[in-house]
C-alpha cells in the first residue's frame, strides 16, 4: 500500500468512530436524563396558601389559618406578631394611642 492509500483508510477508519461515537453518545444522553420531583417548597406554591391547616380541627389556635400560615406559625409566636386578626387591631389601636400621646 502507497501512503496516499494508507492515509485515506485511516481517515476514514476515524470518521467512522467518531460518527458511531456521536451517535452512541446521543443515545445515553436520551436515556440518562433524571427524573426530577414535584416542587414541594410551601414557599413557592400558591395553592397551599389558600388550603386550610391540618391541625384546624384538632387545634383552636390553628383555625382559620393556612396551611401556610400554620407552617410559619411557630416562627411568628418566636418573634412575638399577632396570632389573630383581633390581636392585631388590639396592637394598632395601642400604637395609634402611642402616637395621640406623642
Amino acid at each position: 500500500m502507497n501512503k496516499t492509500t494508507k492515509n485515506i483508510v485511516a481517515g476514514s477508519l476515524l470518521t467512522a468512530g467518531a460518527a458511531a461515537a456521536a451517535v452512541g453518545y446521543q443515545k445515553i444522553k436520551k436515556t440518562d436524563q433524571k427524573d426530577f420531583l414535584e416542587d414541594t417548597d410551601m414557599r413557592n406554591s400558591k395553592k397551599i396558601d389558600r388550603q386550610e391547616s391540618v391541625f384546624a380541627e384538632d387545634t383552636d389556635k390553628e383555625e382559620g389559618l393556612t396551611k401556610l400560615d400554620s407552617a410559619y406559625r411557630g416562627e411568628w409566636q418566636a418573634n412575638g406578631f399577632p396570632q389573630t386578626h383581633a390581636e392585631q387591631q388590639e396592637l394598632e389601636k395601642e400604637q395609634a394611642e402611642i402616637d395621640k400621646n406623642k
